[in-house]
């Protein structure tokens, strides 16, 4: 990855919070993870403010409205399309306002979208296949998501005066590969995705949003075993794991993820968990330990947390109490800390 992208110690998070203020929980994020802060999506608000709804918000001269089966294309916005895009700027404001009130501007922001495999897999056509099973569709679709993308980065950045990165969440990607989504009967499966042709539509969407940010771009896969090397060689710069999940990995993933870390890709390093902790909370060391236990079993010398890793969440916090919300940033924020300053005896 590029040097500089962010500073030395940053964390971030994956994107999704608690509760329905955007206000608040701008003001919380920029306050926890002031070195790679994001742009807060609140689920907990309903229809278009969950990813796929947020990213259909940012789609060009393509329309999504809600039938009980979930998003479906539409001839023209209807309400509930609207009200994603109202969302959506709503958070936009909130953000900046909250950046305003703080009297400082990060220097780098991250946004979230849906992937092109997660959006095609998650959006049905009118007759209620999912765009997934329409090779047309998945390119049209595609096409307007970069479009779109683009133009929220431009005004994204425009109004932050930050540098933009962008993370594409691709969560159904494995299945999309392992041809495991069912139709609209649920009796059958859509046919499994070639890995060639599904590496090739992603690496154009990640050249896409390199362009328009200048930055390397952050995949985000938190599926127990990730296509590590299919997001690598789509130019993935990032990849945001779950990194609790990685202590049980097949030879095989490891070997990926040591590939991926000597040609210098980034590990973003899900280490807290997304739903508030039932008993003890994890304490620093605890959160670590998934991540050195992983440089140890690749061979790596430590010091690479520092140059190639970053703490995250094991995924978003839209599940989490908000007193967990904020202890989980803040270890978060202090395991980055103490990836290039380890405490003694670590």
């Amino acid at each position: 990855m590029r040097e500089q992208t962010w500073p030395p110690g940053a964390a971030t998070g994956i994107g999704s919070m608690p509760g329905t203020d955007p206000a608040e929980t701008a003001a919380i994020v920029l306050g926890e993870l002031p070195d790679l802060p994001f742009l807060p999506e609140l689920p907990a608000r309903g229809v278009g403010a969950d990813l796929l709804g947020r990213t259909a918000a940012m789609l060009v001269d393509l329309a999504v409205d809600v039938v009980p089966s979930g998003y479906r294309v539409t001839a023209k916005p209807g309400h509930d399309h609207r009200r994603a895009v109202d969302l959506l700027r709503w958070d936009l404001d909130a953000l900046d306002d909250a950046r305003q009130r703080a009297g400082a501007t990060p220097p780098v922001i991250k946004t979230q979208v849906a992937g092109p495999w997660t959006l095609a897999a998650g959006i049905e056509l009118p007759r209620g296949h999912r765009v997934l099973t329409d090779r047309g569709a998945v390119r049209e679709f595609t096409e307007s998501l970069v479009e779109g993308l683009g133009r929220h980065v431009a005004e994204l950045a425009q109004r932050t005066g930050a540098r933009v990165v962008v993370q594409l969440d691709e969560p159904t990607l494995p299945e999309v590969l392992a041809g495991a989504l069912p139709t609209p009967s649920g009796y059958e499966t859509v046919p499994a995705v070639p890995e060639p042709e599904a590496r090739d539509l992603l690496a154009g969407v990640v050249t896409a949003a390199e362009r328009a940010t200048g930055q390397p771009v952050v995949v985000h896969c938190c599926a127990p075993r990730p296509p590590v090397a299919l997001l690598r060689s789509a130019g993935a710069g990032a990849l945001a794991l779950d990194a609790r999940t990685l202590d049980g990995a097949p030879g095989g993933l490891l070997d990926q993820l040591g590939e991926a870390w000597d040609a210098g890709v980034v590990l973003l390093l899900g280490l807290l968990p997304g739903e508030t902790p039932e008993g003890e909370w994890p304490t620093l060391r605890d959160a670590a330990g998934p991540a050195l236990r992983l440089v140890d079993r690749l061979g790596f010398a430590r010091s690479i947390l520092a140059e190639r890793a970053m703490p995250t969440t094991a995924c978003g916090l839209a599940g989490a109490s908000p007193e967990w919300t904020r202890r989980a940033l803040a270890l978060t924020r202090d395991l980055g800390t103490a990836f290039v300053e380890p405490p003694e005896g670590w």
